[in-house]
């Protein structure tokens, strides 16, 4: 397929931004838009004819832009607990889905999307960005060239300052302040537990066996909310159920083990604290160092400390392709540049017919950690099954399509042909 049609669902600040950034793919048309806010949907096809120069539809309600026949797939950037429905009405109609980040609400709505999928044909895809970030795609890079030796041990986490988002979430008509209301688990998982199973080969070759989690209290909103709104604020005392830091253990079948850490309503600096250990080596995010044996100087005066080196110079040297060929085209979009590789994936597994490099399974895989997280920490830290959303096919798999948007092993042989293109 030279074009594509895709329908955007979903027009929040998120939503109508990579709506900017998909215009800017290559052969993508947007028909049709939708938001349940009329503002918002307007927004949307104001935004299409300001970059596009051509009208499209605008509808409140998104099952009649799934009506259409004219659309091949759709972009789902819509409140966390609406994804995955949405994603099922679509593929039952003919389309493909891809669909922002966040958690899910329970196992049923993982197994919906896997079964929907299956039974149509037809793709879901999770938009996780993190994936393609430039230090993720150069350290999964040094993986596969065996720097690290053989992964024992992963860490990451979504460790953001958003008391502001969160707490004004009425007045911004921001889903994220009901869910901090009513849930306490590992609410947004997937930013770095995409790359952390991609790296340890989950759902090929190896799966999430269990998980255990344990909340902190919760401080951080009432103290934001006191001081920036007054004590007056009816949210000022509230008894938030999300606790303020959440950590997650899990087990995989290969062995290594894997930790995550959500944390957004305490003051702090941004970071996914990706960590890499492995037999050979370990990588920090925070301080964005690494230490590799063979590789590494000891610089240590005493002689018996092991230093640490400045990944810069090993990015510098173990470029992803697709980010050599990115930085020479020109980086742009949102996030450092990697929503527009992610949006780029996702046309190009629409325009080959389906495979995507983030499947159903890895999505509804990623997303269940949520749910689980929420029912570990009920009964006090008790670990919980994951499911294998694959039925025993992890062990086996067929084989996934190789291209420069792979994220199971660098292509360079693609790059050599089409570098150029």
């Amino acid at each position: 397929m030279e074009n594509i049609r895709i329908g955007v669902i979903g027009l929040s600040g998120r939503g109508s931004g990579m709506l900017d950034e998909l215009l800017d793919v290559k052969g993508v048309i947007v028909p049709a838009v939708c938001d349940k806010y009329e503002d918002r949907a307007q927004n949307g096809k104001k935004i299409i004819g300001e970059k596009a120069g051509y009208d499209a539809d605008a509808y409140t309600d998104y099952k009649e832009l799934l009506l259409r026949d004219d659309i091949d797939a759709v972009m789902i950037s819509t409140t966390w607990i609406t994804h995955s429905r949405i994603a099922v009405d679509a593929m039952r109609a003919g389309k493909h889905a891809a669909i922002e980040v966040g958690g899910a609400a329970s196992l049923e709505e993982c197994w919906q999307l896997v079964r929907t999928s299956e039974e149509t044909g037809k793709f879901c895809m999770l938009l996780e960005n993190c994936c393609y970030d430039r230090n993720e795609m150069a350290l999964f890079n040094m993986i596969k060239q065996n720097l690290f030796g053989e992964i024992v041990h992963m860490e990451g986490g979504y460790q953001h300052d958003l008391r502001d988002e969160i707490s004004l979430g009425r007045e911004n008509r921001h889903g994220r302040l009901f869910n901090f209301q009513h849930r306490n688990g590992e609410l947004y998982p997937t930013h770095q537990l995409g790359p952390i199973s991609k790296a340890l080969s989950i759902n090929r070759g190896n799966r999430f066996l269990t998980l255990v989690s344990m909340a902190s209290k919760s401080r951080g909103l009432n103290e934001w909310i006191k001081e920036n709104k007054g004590e007056d604020y009816d949210l000022a005392f509230y008894p938030f159920n999300q606790g303020d830091i959440v950590t997650t253990m899990i087990k995989c079948a290969g062995g290594e083990t894997v930790v995550l850490t959500h944390d957004c309503s305490l003051p702090r600096a941004y970071s996914r604290a990706y960590r890499i250990q492995g037999t050979k080596g370990i990588y920090m995010e925070d301080g964005n160092r690494v230490h590799l044996e063979g590789l590494t100087e000891n610089t240590s005066e005493d002689g018996w400390m092991h230093s640490w080196e400045d990944f810069g110079k090993y990015r510098n040297k173990f470029e992803h392709p697709l980010w050599q060929k990115y930085t020479t085209e020109g980086v742009h979009g949102g996030h450092g540049g990697m929503d527009f590789l992610v949006l780029n994936a996702f046309v190009e597994a629409v325009k080959e017919g389906g495979k995507p490099p983030i499947d159903v399974y890895d999505t509804a895989t990623w997303m269940a950690v949520t749910c689980l997280s929420e029912q570990s920490i009920a009964m006090g830290g008790h670990p919980v099954p994951i499911p294998d959303f694959t039925n025993g096919m992890w062990i086996d798999r067929e084989p996934y399509r190789r291209g420069m948007y792979c994220l199971e092993e660098v292509c360079n042989d693609f790059f050599e042909k089409k570098g150029n293109n």
